[in-house]
C-alpha cells in the first residue's frame, strides 16, 4: 500500500486486528524484514509496518535528514492514519527512532519492544569519528596518481576496517553521518514504559554489551538473549521472538 507523507510516497503494509504494533526497520533494510514476525502476530494483533523514506519502496528526501527528521516523519504517518499505537517495535536504526521519539514525548506508546537497537554504545565513539574523517579526505586521497586506479579497492577497505555501512548508503551518506552522531544514553534514561529488549547473543551490529546497557539505563526493562543469533534475531529466530512478543504484550 502507499500513502503520501510529508509530500513522499511511503510504503507500508497492515494486517490483521486488535491493538496496533508499529514496527520500525533497520538501516539499509525495509518492512519484508518482520515478515515472519509479522504473520505470526497478525491474528491477535493489527501490525503495520512502513519503509522509512530513503529505503525499500519509499521516496528519498531531497535533504539530509537528521534523527529528529524520522521522528516527526513516523508521528505524521501515525497522524495520517489515525491510529493509536499501543506498541513500537525497532529493530537497529528504527530503534534508534523509537527511543529519541518516547524520551522527547513525539512518539508515544504504551509499551517499546527494542531488537539489536543502537544508538547508545559508547565504544563506538572512535568508530563514529573516524568515519567522519573518512567520509571528509577519503576521497580527496583516493584521488591522488596513482592511488585514483585503486580508488574503490581502497574506499571499501578504509570502511570494512571500522565495520561500516557507510559505502551501502547511496544518497543517505550524509544522513548516515548524521544519525549516527547521536548518542541516546540520556534519551533512554527518559523512558519510563515498560520496554523489552530482544537481543541475538552473537550480534556484532550492536553487541550485546549494547543491550545490556540499554537495560541498565531503561528502568521498567528487561533483556532477553537469544541464543546462537545474530543481529537479525527477528527473522533468524522468529518463532522464539514471537513467543517473547506475545508475553510481554
Amino acid at each position: 500500500m502507499k500513502i503520501i507523507v510529508q509530500d513522499l510516497a511511503t510504503e507500508y503494509q497492515d494486517e490483521g486486528t486488535g491493538k496496533v504494533l508499529l514496527f520500525l526497520h533497520g538501516w539499509q533494510d525495509n518492512f519484508h524484514t518482520f515478515d515472519s514476525l509479522a504473520s505470526l502476530l497478525s491474528p491477535t494483533r493489527r501490525i503495520i509496518r512502513l519503509d522509512l523514506p530513503g529505503f525499500g519502496k519509499s521516496e528519498v528526501p531531497q535533504e539530509a535528514w537528521n534523527l529528529d527528521n524520522y521522528i516527526q516523519f513516523v508521528k505524521d504517518f501515525i497522524e495520517k492514519l489515525d491510529i493509536q499505537v499501543y506498541a513500537f517495535v525497532g529493530h537497529s536504526f528504527g530503534g534508534r527512532i523509537v527511543i529519541k521519539g518516547e524520551a522527547t514525548k513525539n512518539l508515544q506508546a504504551q509499551k517499546i519492544i527494542l531488537i539489536g537497537s543502537a544508538g547508545i554504545a559508547k565504544n563506538r565513539t572512535f568508530r563514529n569519528s573516524t568515519l567522519k574523517l573518512l567520509a571528509k579526505i577519503g576521497g580527496l586521497i583516493t584521488y591522488i596518481p596513482p592511488l585514483i586506479f585503486w580508488r574503490e579497492g581502497l574506499r571499501k577497505r578504509m570502511y570494512s576496517f571500522i565495520g561500516s555501512d557507510y559505502l551501502n548508503t547511496g544518497k543517505l551518506k550524509e544522513t548516515f553521518l548524521k544519525i549516527i552522531s547521536e548518542n541516546l544514553s540520556v534519551s533512554a534514561k527518559k523512558i519510563a514504559m515498560p520496554t523489552l529488549l530482544i537481543w541475538g547473543e552473537n550480534d556484532t551490529e550492536t553487541p550485546l554489551s549494547d543491550g545490556k546497557k540499554l537495560a541498565g539505563l531503561i528502568v521498567d526493562s528487561q533483556l532477553k538473549v537469544i541464543r546462537g543469533s545474530g543481529h537479525f534475531v527477528h527473522k533468524e529466530k522468529s518463532q522464539e521472538v514471537s513467543k517473547l512478543v506475545q508475553e510481554f504484550l
